[in-house]
């Protein structure tokens, strides 16, 4: 018998609507009938996209949310029929590593405080002084000084809160631990840390582990069995190896398709499945099977109406899929959807095939083009032409202002340069300079009448 099996689990959230009185309008299909087995000692890795169930999976687990059908098994004790405080008590042996690790620490209490508290709930360890002993133990175990005791959540790093989430799992001594994406929030680097963190103690203390993650490399490196869900259901099941080598449903498949590889020469003959359509609301899902709606390869007479069970195809490997061992044969083929490279999607990388398609049609629009604006370009010297006779006489007139301005200026200088002269004159003959100012302004106008035209002589009228 195995250490943890889930038979038929399923978690329905209700949906409520009303102002005075809450009536139930409905179900969010969280999780939706998993079954599945963890053997001890051995690490489940649960994958999926977003919002397919997993983490409210591992919630139901340890009744942190409430089963509504299904059941358990926890070395052979039902939890979903345990009773509050028994539940309370027998949680010791099943404890998580949730996702935050900074939201799952008090900032109000330091480590110490917080390492302590589940195990004087428990009753482990005599007083204060054994507990604090065995607490410093695990801190080495998980890479973290002795002196951490007093410090608070806020003044540690994204990885060393979670080696603390860590240390506090382990204090229990706990039979399995459900690790809630352990290391989606890390750095690469510090992911590395967690994760052979985990193995080490894997082997150390004998743990069994249930991975939930969306990163599949990471799943792939720490997981003996890996578990595919889709929309609250388990659409495939395979030890780590078989599953990477020959994934069988057409929802893992694309998932697959989608991981890199780090050798060139294989990336460049790799296929990238792409799927049409959303992912479906858990709250109204799709009748038959739930992935008939983005499958490549879905059979509408038989998918759309009837949902498939999870079967064992051979060695370990089960798949909810009608038709898994007709597409791994080739005699399905695809009914919509896209198989393109993976290097570049959906274009071609021979530039020879792209030249001759694309230049003719490129031609074809800078002709329309010029058609289009030839009769403009003709057009548009006649309307040149028009529009300069029609300005030249603007253009005229504006030339002639500043003409007829410096001409209006020409009397005024002559008068000052003549006043000037004749003051010499006056000056050297001992004669008085006003009696020639008169006929120096006799002569002005009349140079100003000679050299503009007869408006230009109103002008300098005004001017003066």
């Amino acid at each position: 018998m195995s250490l943890l099996e889930l038979d038929g689990v399923k978690v329905h959230f209700p949906i409520k609507k009303g102002l005075l009185f809450d009536r139930t309008v409905g179900h969010v299909y969280a999780v939706d009938g998993v079954s599945l087995k963890v053997e001890a000692g051995e690490t489940y890795g649960l994958v999926g996209e977003s919002g397919c169930g997993k983490t409210t999976l591992g919630r139901s687990v340890l009744r942190l949310v409430d089963i509504t059908e299904g059941s358990v098994v926890l070395d052979g004790t039902d939890l979903a029929k345990l009773p509050g405080e028994e539940m309370r008590r027998f949680r010791r042996r099943l404890q998580m590593v949730f996702q935050d690790p900074l939201g799952s620490l008090n900032p109000r209490q330091n480590i110490e405080s917080i390492l302590s508290e589940g195990m004087i709930a428990h009753g482990i360890g005599k007083d204060q002084e054994e507990r604090r002993e065995k607490i410093k133990a695990i801190l080495d175990k998980v890479g973290l000084p002795s002196n951490a005791l007093a410090r608070y959540p806020h003044e540690f790093s994204g990885g060393q809160r979670q080696r603390i989430g860590i240390a506090r799992a382990l204090v229990l001594e706990p039979d399995v631990i459900i690790c809630d994406e352990p290391v989606s929030a890390l750095d690469v680097s510090v992911q590395a840390q967690v994760i052979n963190l985990l193995e080490e103690l894997q082997e150390e203390l004998g743990l069994t582990y249930v991975v939930i993650a969306h990163d599949l490399a990471v799943v792939r490196h720490i997981s003996d069995t890996i578990g595919v869900m889709y929309l609250g259901s388990l659409v495939e099941e395979a030890p780590s190896d078989a599953l990477y080598a020959e994934p069988k449903h057409p929802y893992t498949k694309a998932l697959m398709s989608a991981v890199p590889v780090p050798d060139p020469e294989v990336e460049d003959k790799r296929e990238r499945i792409l799927l049409t359509g959303d992912l479906p609301s858990p709250a109204n899902p799709p009748t038959g099977c739930r992935f008939h709606t983005r499958c490549p390869w879905a059979q509408a007479e038989r998918c759309a109406t009837e949902r498939p069970q999870l079967r064992d195809v051979g060695g370990g490997h089960r798949v909810a899929c009608h038709y898994a061992e007709d597409i791994a044969s080739g005699k399905l083929t695809l009914t919509k959807g896209e198989v393109v490279s993976a290097t570049r999607e959906g274009v071609d990388d021979n530039p020879e095939t792209d030249t001759p398609a694309k230049i003719p049609a490129q031609a074809e629009k800078i002709s329309k083009a010029e058609k289009a604006e030839k009769p403009a370009k003709a057009e548009k010297p006649a309307e040149a032409e028009k529009s300069a006779q029609a300005e030249k006489p603007v253009k005229a007139e504006k030339a002639e202002k500043p003409v007829k301005a410096e001409g209006a200026e020409k009397p005024a200088e002559a008068e000052k340069a003549a006043e000037a002269a004749e003051g010499e004159k006056s000056v050297e003959a001992g004669k008085p300079a006003q009696a020639e100012k008169p006929a120096e302004a006799d002569d002005a106008p009349a140079e100003a009448e000679a050299s503009d035209a007869p408006e230009a002589s109103e002008e300098p009228e005004k001017a003066v």
